[in-house]
């Protein structure tokens, strides 16, 4: 049992060994990873502005193309209204007609009114097109310049981190499944990612808190697996001091 114990503490000990080297990795490469993604994520919201504006125009020039139809039919239904009043029996159709001449022309105010203010919208959507694309085409740069860094600090661990990747796969394999939910529990736990610690110096390794002589013993002995009554990492061993 008792070197049953030693070497699941020996398994966390190796495996939390390489996840501090990956920790270290990626701490390198700082907020790029969080920053190209924010600009991409801002990118493809631009994006989708410029083509909500490009659509809005577009269906302004429709409805400036119907009623500029709207308009020449109704010019049609003058002339023809004017054609009949040349032929009236009576005032009263005179003035039926001069009614609907009347009625033909409003519609047409309304329609020129209409269009005025539809190119009114798209000049100002043609402003917030320009204006966003311009947005656009600096944080694309902003973005090229942030890939190009992350690029380069991942060239320089990648080998690295792949090997890596392959031992810690390895390593977390020897683990019982139970003991390895509780390692990753706490490493998402503590700041420093430290979730199997030595004592050192007569404290724990993560939190810096005395560890007593007869707790150093038992965790000296890995008899069972210790965790610190202050932070909750695992205790695999003391670290055996150099006089």
């Amino acid at each position: 049992m008792e070197s049953t114990v030693a070497s699941k503490l020996e398994a966390l000990l190796k495996l939390q060994s390489i996840d501090s080297q990956l920790d270290e990795i990626r701490r390198v490469r700082g907020d790029l990873p969080e920053e190209v993604q924010d600009l991409e994520d801002e990118i493809e919201g631009y994006e989708v502005r410029v083509r909500k504006f490009d659509d809005e125009v577009a269906a302004l020039n429709d409805s400036i193309a119907q009623r500029k139809q709207s308009i020449k039919d109704a010019e049609g239904l003058i002339r023809k209204y004017e054609d009949q009043q040349t032929n009236v029996r009576n005032n009263r159709e005179y003035d039926a007609i001069t009614k609907e001449i009347e009625l033909q022309k409003l519609e047409i105010q309304i329609a020129e009114k209409k269009i005025k203010e539809a190119h009114y919208q798209i000049e100002q959507k043609i402003n917030e097109i320009e204006g966003t694309k311009n947005r656009l085409e600096e944080r694309r740069k902003d973005l090229d310049t942030k890939k190009h860094e992350l690029d380069q600090i991942v060239a320089e661990s990648e080998e690295e981190e792949k090997n890596l990747e392959k031992d810690r796969d390895a390593a977390a394999h020897q683990i019982e499944e139970r003991l390895l939910t509780a390692y990753n529990r706490i490493r998402k736990n503590v700041r420093n990612g430290l979730a199997v610690v030595l004592v050192k110096r007569d404290a724990c390794g993560g939190c810096f808190n005395t560890v007593p002589p007869q707790r150093q013993a038992d965790i000296a002995a890995q008899k069972k697996v210790i965790v610190c009554e202050h932070c909750g990492r695992v205790m695999a061993g003391v670290e055996q001091r150099i006089y």
